[in-house]
């Protein structure tokens, strides 16, 4: 789960980073009370989970409390890179003297933390990457040994950072550290990490991703979930509970269980010239009722042509995945789109038993991963490749 800015320095704060005073605005009104109570220059920021707010007009200086409210006005509504602003962080401006960049995330290739740091922040830390990665330091952090002081060194004296600011900065890359460990974050990302004119280390901005499966140990971050910010299917996968849904733009439904098959499922179906419709991974103890509703969430995409399921059981029971391919065709009345059926594992030869004898008209019965996906995309008017 991707945290809003104010909501990551929220987070932040609570793990002892400093943040700039600010609150956050739904509305003009709200946003002109806000400067007020801050009194003299705030920033006004829009609030939406993709980069690039301030090239889009999504970030502006107010003097006033009347600037402000005029801020929030122009930004509230409009759209960057596809995302609606629903609200606005009013924080109180400062003067920076240099902009610095850090951050902690998993580095799965090296089953390792990664923290980076750089002098040269406010900017893509992708671009500084491709420019002038020696301006990027790195150092790998074991779980089992946790952040330690030589490593901070090693970010301090690799990222440029002036040595004047590496005290502050350290204890602040610590903390972050903290915030990270504590989260069961991903990411955690500052940019730009700001030196102020007063002394002192801020953090201007906040990129925070909590592990979506470690959420039954945070309750407070869960309930910090923006389910409006969602697409309409991965709201309503969210609130049924219908396992991991991504929506993509294709034309073939893939439902799988199990993260790797589904992922594996979706490569098949590009590979047989088609392109899929979405990710769907409901999980390792699918069952009936979780089939029904997770075949009711695929339609309810009008560009889905043709659906794929492709089950491996181990816990899961090809013969109830059966059934509740049958009751959701039940249920969900007159459809006219065809669902190809991999079945394989605990059970699969009562589970194709159960839709052979059913011989229902929409239901297409495939022997391996490849003939399934084959046939899904062929049904989607697609063309198979050799």
């Amino acid at each position: 789960m991707d945290l809003f800015e104010y909501q990551g320095k929220q987070v932040l704060a609570r793990f002892g980073v400093p943040v700039p005073e600010g609150k956050v605005a739904a509305s003009p009104a709200a946003a002109r009370q806000v400067a007020a109570k801050l009194g003299g220059k705030v920033v006004v920021k829009a609030q939406v989970q993709v980069g690039g707010r301030g090239k889009a007009g999504g970030i502006k200086v107010a003097g006033t409390p009347d600037e402000a409210e005029a801020a929030a006005r122009a930004i509230l509504g409009m759209h960057i890179k596809g995302h609606r602003v629903r609200r606005v962080l009013v924080e109180r401006a400062g003067d920076i003297v240099v902009e610095y960049y850090a951050s902690f995330m998993l580095d799965r290739s090296a089953k390792t933390f990664l923290g980076m740091a750089s002098a040269k922040g406010g900017v893509d830390i992708e671009e500084v990457a491709a420019t002038d990665p020696g301006a990027i330091a790195r150092v790998q952090v074991d779980p089992l040994v946790g952040l330690r002081p030589y490593h901070v060194s090693q970010l301090m004296w690799g990222s440029g950072i002036a040595p004047e600011h590496h005290k502050a900065a350290g204890a602040l890359l610590e903390r972050l550290f903290a915030a990270f460990l504590g989260t069961d974050a991903s990411l955690v990302e500052v940019n730009p990490l700001v030196a102020m004119a007063g002394g002192g280390v801020v953090a201007l901005d906040a990129k925070v991703s909590i592990d979506d499966s470690a959420m039954f140990r945070h309750p407070d971050l869960e309930a910090m979930r923006d389910l409006g910010a969602m697409g309409k299917q991965e709201r309503t996968a969210k609130e049924r509970g219908i396992g991991n849904f991504v929506k993509l733009e294709g034309e073939v439904g893939v439902i799988g269980n199990g993260a790797g098959l589904t992922m594996s499922t979706l490569d098949v179906v590009a590979e047989a010239g088609g392109r899929p419709a979405n990710f769907l991974d409901i999980g390792g103890g699918a069952n009936a009722e979780s089939m029904a509703a997770a075949i009711d969430l695929v339609f309810g995409d009008r560009k889905v042509r043709t659906l794929l399921v492709n089950i491996f059981g181990g816990i899961t029971r090809c013969d109830l995945i059966a059934e509740g391919i049958l009751g959701a065709l039940g249920a969900l009345g007159d459809v006219k789109k065809k669902i190809v059926v991999r079945l394989d594992g605990t059970n699969a030869e009562e589970g194709r038993a159960i839709l052979e004898r059913a011989a229902h008209p929409n239901i297409v019965a495939a022997g391996t991963m490849l003939e399934a996906a084959q046939r899904a995309v062929v049904l989607a008017g697609g063309r198979r490749r050799a």
